[in-house]
């Protein structure tokens, strides 16, 4: 990269992550191998990743191209990386005029307005100016100067985000705020895709939305569903917990899935609000397990910005909804009640007292 003291590194061969979870299902959920004739899959990068979508039970070609589409449909309207996507023209509206946009992006951005409030701002919408400044993910990424640092995190600010619910409109009040959805939008399509399986009639399914896992429906042997931990230090593929149980989602934010290295210092994609820096609590890896993708998904990132006592405290107000933090010690903590559907099945980590 013509700088030999930096090296870019992401997902640690991420496009292969839907072979991976599709092994690990087959393995781990005691499915026969090769996969059953009635069964149908397809992958596809849509939404910045590779998503794969897997009938066990039911549904058709025709279910899969619906659901297809619709992920196309909410990259179309939530990206903040395409032109002319609602989320782009709301960027380039700010500081001027509201943005008509439609009830799919009105409810997201309104739901992650809701977990900025919940975390005071730890999670927040409007951490554009901050994700374009570092770049992670491009290639060509490079420390920014705390000068730079300071500039993005003075347009960061939720509370400057107007939405008009009789208009349907959205508003952002500062010239230069940038809204992005990253942190939520991959958890609303899969909850999307849910409601598209159930009205199909699937009876099961697997859906792999480039990490953001959400096992469908009950299988036809009655067995509960398997879904490995990605162990953070190791490669893609390889588990240190398993989570068990019945229709549920399962989202990680990790430190090993987009980063950069910089004269030996590993800078990841998880970015603090509060520093403007990769957050730094200690923590490599936040897993929640949830019956909403959406809820996951903001969950997983804002508890790992949080940390171990104040992600705790924070999922106290979501029942049936639990966490797995992993530290750079190796150490796992679990939130209340994750014990029943969590087992440690690496030798290299240990469970917190």
């Amino acid at each position: 990269m013509g700088n030999d003291n930096k090296a870019f590194l992401r997902g640690r061969a991420r496009a292969g992550a839907a072979l991976f979870s599709l092994v690990m299902f087959s393995a781990m959920a005691g499915l026969a191998q090769p996969v059953q004739a009635e069964e149908l899959t397809r992958t596809d990068f849509v939404l910045g990743t590779v998503c794969t979508v897997r009938l066990m039970e039911g549904g058709s070609a025709e279910t899969l191209k619906e659901v297809f589409a619709r992920l196309r449909t909410i990259e179309d309207r939530m990206s903040a990386n395409k032109d002319g996507t609602e989320i782009a023209l709301i960027n380039a509206q700010a500081g001027k005029a509201p943005v008509k946009v439609s009830p799919d992006t009105f409810f997201v951005i309104s739901k992650a307005l809701e977990y900025a409030q919940r975390t005071a701002g730890e999670f927040d919408p409007t951490v554009g100016p901050l994700v374009k400044l570092w770049n992670i993910g491009s290639g060509d990424e490079k420390v920014p100067s705390q000068k730079q640092i300071d500039a993005a995190r003075a347009l960061i600010d939720w509370r400057q985000v107007v939405m008009d619910s009789g208009a349907q409109t959205v508003f952002l009040k500062k010239p230069g705020m940038r809204l992005d959805l990253g942190a939520i939008t991959k958890g609303y399509a899969a909850d999307e895709i849910a409601q598209i399986l159930s009205a199909h009639k699937v009876k099961a399914g697997i859906v792999d939305l480039g990490g953001n896992i959400l096992a469908f429906g009950t299988k036809k042997d009655k067995s509960l569903w398997r879904i490995g931990i990605q162990d953070p230090e190791s490669e893609r593929g390889e588990y240190l917990g398993i989570v068990t149980g019945t229709q549920m989602t399962v989202v990680t934010s990790g430190v090993y899935e987009r980063y950069f290295i910089e004269n030996g210092t590993r800078y990841h994609h998880i970015l603090s609000t509060r520093t403007g820096w990769p957050a730094d609590n200690g923590l490599i890896s936040v897993s929640i397990v949830a019956k909403k993708s959406i809820d996951a998904d903001a969950l997983s990132t804002s508890l790992f910005i949080l940390g171990v006592e104040k992600g705790l405290a924070l999922l106290r107000n979501f029942p049936d909804t639990y966490a797995i933090f992993i530290d750079r010690d190796r150490k796992v903590y679990l939130s209340p009640g994750a014990g029943k559907i969590f087992k440690l099945i690496s030798k290299e980590y240990r469970l917190s007292d």
